[in-house]
């Protein structure tokens, strides 16, 4: 089992440091991470924890999944791996145009 997980549901007022004190109750939190939008500088939503081990990503999953944070009833379960998305197609040479030739 992995220590790495997936937190979502997470109100956009939400931090890295809120994810490490919450999830500190349950073991030694590696790293906490929201993810934010490139563009706006906002929250996603949602993030990811790595615990200690895996037991204590087991904890953490009994223990916060289906609870409310900031408002908003956490989801928590490991993280699956980064599925490979096809490359984005850039639109060719148009010079910033987009259709109606």
């Amino acid at each position: 089992m992995s220590s790495k997980l997936y937190v979502g549901n997470l109100s956009y007022s939400v931090r890295d440091e809120d994810l490490n004190r919450e999830f500190a109750g349950f073991g030694t939190v590696q790293s906490a991470k929201v993810m934010m939008d490139r563009e706006t500088g906002r929250s996603k939503g949602f993030g990811f924890v790595e615990m200690g081990s895996p037991a204590e990503a087991q904890a953490a999953i009994e223990g916060l999944h289906g609870q409310s944070f900031g408002g908003r009833d956490l989801t928590v379960n490991i993280a699956r791996p980064m599925e490979a998305r096809p490359p984005r197609s850039g639109g060719g040479d148009f010079g910033g145009r987009r259709g109606g030739y």
